[in-house]
């Protein structure tokens, strides 16, 4: 078992604002073989997702900081080149944290890696995504944090990124009528294909009054369930057009992850007296225990036909900061990844 090299991704700087390439610096690394207990992995595909952003501030979270200098953590797949360990195989297919790199080598618990079943069909890629923490996010979020019931009707902002789309289709399975928000007239035609009753394209929406009327129109008696990925204007919007006892699944709020300044909250917050709102931040991590049932439900709704994804790739992990980036720009339609090898 030799050493290999591999390069990787550390913040050279917190950012301020939205993230800059110059924020991030990429070193080449000595990988050493494993010794006993451990295994030595060569990445294939890995993820950016919009929480990171949070763990680049120097602030307490849920999960720990980003670090300055250490290397870049996130979900990736990759292939055992080397092992020292009794459970995995030269050739396993693993899934682990040890994204924004090319190879690794520690033990399995170090990067929280755990073999990826063979012949399932899906894309190597789809353990990141439609199969992975985007897809039980979405999953947990709309079943059980939002109390999904046949007939309601439900806005889901975000709705062309990874776990939007999901959302969409779960709802959709579920017997719903489905609103979605996107950006720009492709991605809104992507989520109407997905069987969306009605999307908005709020890049055509100057202001919140605009996206107010917008969604006004395509749900003209209200919203049983808000699905959010996006905060601001839209969260806004959800409330002001939320019937009695609506329900309301927190993912995300991508619109305020570089905000420098606190931003006003909705100044319509006093309706979730009047209507009985229930206003609920969801972890995905928190609804671990449906992983079962999330991967048996996804599994037979993938093979089905009922489910479908998309992936925006690019190529090779000199391009991560830039996938990343590109998070804030929307250019992502599902899930956004790079492919390593």
């Amino acid at each position: 078992m030799n050493d290999i090299t591999s390069r990787s991704w550390s913040l050279a700087k917190r950012p301020v604002g939205e993230p800059q390439q110059d924020d991030f610096a990429i070193s080449e690394d000595n990988i050493a073989a494993p010794q006993k207990g451990e295994i030595q992995v060569r990445n294939s595909w890995m993820s950016v997702d919009p929480y990171m952003r949070g763990r680049m501030y120097d602030r307490e979270s849920y999960v720990p900081p980003f670090q300055i200098s250490e290397t870049l953590q996130g979900g990736c797949v990759g292939t055992v080149t080397a092992s020292g360990h009794p459970d995995f195989a030269v050739g396993d297919l693993v899934q682990s944290m040890a994204g924004w790199r090319e190879a690794w080598t520690a033990t399995p618990e170090a990067f929280m890696a755990v073999k990826l079943p063979k012949d399932t069909g899906l894309p190597d890629s789809a353990f990141l995504g439609i199969a992975g923490m985007p897809g039980l996010t979405a999953y947990a979020g709309i079943l059980r944090v939002a109390e999904l019931k046949e007939g309601d009707v439900v806005f889901v902002s975000g709705a062309a990124g990874a776990v939007g789309s999901a959302v969409v289709q779960i709802a959709k399975i579920k017997g719903c009528t489905v609103i979605g928000s996107a950006g720009g007239a492709e991605k809104v035609e992507f989520v109407k294909q997905l069987g969306a009753d009605a999307c908005i394209d709020y890049q055509q929406t100057a202001n919140y009054d605009e996206l107010l009327a917008a969604l006004r129109a395509v749900a003209p008696k209200g919203i049983d369930v808000y699905f959010d990925n996006v905060g601001g204007d839209h969260f806004q919007a959800a409330i002001e057009l939320a019937r009695p006892m609506a329900r309301m699944a927190i993912c995300g709020m991508i619109s305020q992850y570089n905000d420098t300044d606190p931003r006003p909250g909705p100044n319509n917050i006093i309706q979730i007296v009047g209507k009985q709102l229930q206003i609920r931040g969801f972890i995905v991590s928190t609804h671990s225990d449906m992983q079962p049932a999330f991967m048996q439900d996804m599994a037979s709704w993938i093979s089905s036909g009922n489910i479908r994804f998309e992936e925006t790739v690019m190529e090779g992990v000199e391009n991560a900061p830039a996938a990343f980036m590109g998070l804030f720009s929307g250019r992502n339609k599902g899930k956004m990844l790079v492919k390593l090898s």
